[in-house]
């Protein structure tokens, strides 16, 4: 047998720059050797229940057979291709796939390569539509304080000026309209006053404004706050009122998180335009897509461009297209319903014990999602090592410890990450 090196964990302080960390102080990292299930196992031994589903992604687990043949039979064809002038198979069934799950008027697929690119995309789409129609003046974005929609310049521009990690860029991005966030909560009672207030920002900018860009029934990385479905049955009343585009980014949303298929079922709406990622491939490799409605893609092909301005390299990536298309089948010939109740009942069942305690602001729960709400931020490296001590995978920003595992996730496994997280709390182990 060949004695496996040990990753080099000195170059990659030294060299590899992670996601949200300082070059002069990076946060640990933990060297995994391969994952499994709903398992992550570290080089080092420790067997660690992933709380996280890499990023909200992997919602079948890792290293899933059907997944994993997918990928095989197709590397065994193509990996790539360019799709400029070209398609195949892949793409073909892909988009068949998405346009029967998704709302019934977004029949147009843009396929590209991450889901910041989905959200940059759809902001052209936005702008190029009105721009064809003749109305030079739609040249802004509105969206609610405690949005996120992802890294890049345009995404960057449409989440919360102030209380986002992208606040320093404030004076290089463009300027937008933002509205309060919403604030019925999903269970609650939605005021009128709350509609009436969307309604007055409508009135004032709907003249300047392309589109309304909002996440679904949950805003996430903004703050993980769980609205009332009203807000967006009146966001759809008033953004044909006053002839502005609804995109809807379904990335963390979509495919099931939220307990429907896409979180804008909780509403019955259809936005103008969706953005998905994250989920389309089951976490295995980056792929997303922007789909929108017949009237705005003719719409934009009947402009003076006569073309939708984007293209990336790896858009339509066979490989991806497969993954997802094998994914998208396992999530739908499963009882996913009832995984998600399942999930739900023992996160709320569990994550209530959090509620006696004194630094705890509030615990919610909705479909597979799980928050535990601080009343001030967690020091992460000193809080990532107490769950690994306790045998999970969890992953904390601001003053929020949530929970998005893969849907796989059996209740002994639940169980177990609520209770580090009570156990953080009580210990202190988060300050």
């Amino acid at each position: 047998m060949i004695n496996k090196q040990p990753i080099d964990l000195d170059f990659d302080r030294e060299h590899i720059w992670h996601p949200y960390t300082s070059m002069t102080q990076p946060l640990p990292v933990y060297p995994v050797s391969h994952a499994n299930a709903n398992r992550i196992f570290l080089e080092t031994g420790e067997s660690l229940i992933d709380g996280m589903a890499s990023w909200w992604s992997a919602i079948h687990g890792y290293c899933h057979p059907v997944l994993n043949e997918a990928i095989t039979k197709q590397v065994s064809k193509m990996s790539h291709v360019m799709f400029g002038g070209l398609t195949h198979e892949p793409a073909v069934e892909l988009c068949k796939k998405l346009v029967s799950i998704t709302p019934k008027s977004l029949d147009k697929v843009f396929l590209a390569d991450s889901g910041s690119v989905s959200v940059e995309v759809a902001i052209k789409m936005a702008l190029q539509y009105w721009l064809s129609q003749g109305y030079t003046g739609k040249q802004k974005l509105m969206t609610p304080l405690k949005g996120y929609h992802g890294d890049t310049f345009a995404a960057m521009s449409v989440c919360d000026p102030v209380n986002s990690m992208h606040s320093m860029y404030s004076g290089f991005l463009p300027e937008h309209v933002f509205v309060p966030a919403p604030s019925a909560k999903y269970n609650g009672e939605f005021s009128p006053a709350e509609a009436d207030t969307l309604e007055s920002y409508f009135a004032a900018h709907h003249q300047d404004v392309a589109a309304f860009i909002i996440e679904p029934i949950v805003q996430n990385a903004g703050g993980m706050n769980f609205y009332h479905p009203d807000y967006l049955k009146h966001l759809r009343i008033l953004c044909d009122k006053y002839d502005v585009l609804l995109v809807c980014d379904e990335i963390a949303t979509g495919f099931g998180r939220t307990g429907t298929l896409f979180a804008v079922e909780h509403a019955s709406i259809e936005p103008d335009i969706l953005c998905i990622g994250k989920a389309l491939t089951g976490g295995m490799m980056t792929l997303s897509a922007t789909l929108t409605t017949s009237k705005v893609a003719v719409g934009i092909s009947e402009g003076e461009a006569g073309v939708l301005m984007h293209g990336p390299t790896f858009m339509g990536n066979p490989l991806a297209c497969a993954t997802a298309c094998a994914s998208i089948d396992l999530l739908l010939e499963q009882p996913w319903q009832e995984q998600i109740e399942h999930i739900n009942d023992v996160l709320t069942a569990q994550l209530a014990k959090c509620k006696q305690l004194d630094a705890v602001v509030d615990v919610r729960t909705l479909g597979a999602i799980g928050v535990v709400e601080l009343n001030q931020a967690v020091d992460v490296a000193k809080i990532q090592r107490f769950f690994i001590e306790q045998g999970v995978w969890i992953r904390p920003f601001g003053k929020l410890i949530y929970l998005m595992p893969p849907y796989i996730s059996d209740e002994q496994s639940l169980t177990k990450l609520c209770n580090a997280i009570y156990e953080a709390i009580e210990q202190q182990a988060y300050c």
